[in-house]
């Protein structure tokens, strides 16, 4: 296994790692997203991508689930750097970390021009934890797109993938996209959550492609995207809660879509 030690701070290499982990600018800018941990790095490498750094921390490099990970990362022509516990340590955003951190190049898939296939979109949301969560979910329940609104947290930062659980590999996510010409111009039901609505969602036609529209944790979806939407609905609930987070709302929508697809095949 041909692995590249580098042990000094002052290696470029090593600072421009340093700086992709500790800035979202530097990410953005050079158009990379950083894996930590084996979980992510295994969710990442089954759907056949290609890293194009693998660093492995120097105390990992004999871990029983970093050593195969590293293996198929070389077969696969990234390169692979060992740092020192105390670098790799200054670079990765996990504490007390198996040690494995992957670059690889943020995926920007081409957006759509409509709607047609079940999907999420969401105004606004802040949460880096909400939107992982989010994205966990609607892969779990076989929804295929997530487009998010200029205002919505980072995709692709660390947090939302760590929250994220390896759903990023599952989904194509779209940034910056303009809800507002999507939900006018969708070929599929858009269903906007509201706590005013008066159709719930288990009275709703969910065995079709539909696109959830979700919004901003404090303020919910903008005016201008509930008018756009076709329905409103609401999640009934029987205790004296005002609403539910956003994320389990979101939950509750898309295991409601499974449900009745399932009852219905």
């Amino acid at each position: 296994m041909t692995v590249k030690t580098i042990s000094s701070r002052d290696n470029a290499l090593y600072k421009k790692l340093k700086q992709l982990a500790t800035s979202a600018q530097a990410r953005r800018k050079a158009g990379r997203s950083l894996l930590d941990g084996v979980h992510l790095a295994q969710a990442y490498l089954q759907g056949a991508g290609k890293p194009e750094f693998c660093i492995v921390a120097e105390s990992a490099l004999q871990h029983a689930e970093v050593a195969p990970v590293l293996a198929q990362c070389e077969v696969a022509g990234s390169q692979c750097i060992c740092l020192p516990d105390a670098l790799y340590q200054a670079a990765s955003q996990v504490e007390n970390g198996v040690g494995l951190l992957l670059v690889i190049a943020t995926p920007q898939p081409s957006a759509p021009f409509a709607l047609t296939t079940s999907a999420v979109l969401l105004d606004g949301l802040q949460d880096p934890g909400n939107l992982g969560s989010i994205l966990r979910s609607a892969a779990a329940a076989g929804i295929g797109q997530v487009f998010c609104s200029a205002g919505t947290a980072a995709a692709w930062s660390p947090k939302v993938l760590r929250a994220g659980m390896g759903a990023h590999f599952q989904l194509q996510i779209f940034e910056n996209a303009d809800l507002l010409s999507l939900c006018r111009g969708s070929s599929i039901p858009v269903l906007a959550t509201s706590s005013y609505a008066q159709k719930t969602i288990y009275q709703t036609d969910l065995t079709r492609d539909v696109a959830w529209l979700f919004g901003h944790e404090g303020q919910g979806v903008a005016d201008e995207l509930l008018d756009a939407a076709g329905d409103k609905v609401v999640i009934p609930h029987l205790g004296e809660m005002e609403s539910l987070n956003v994320a389990a709302a979101a939950a509750v929508c898309f295991f409601e879509q499974v449900r009745q697809k399932q009852n219905a095949s």
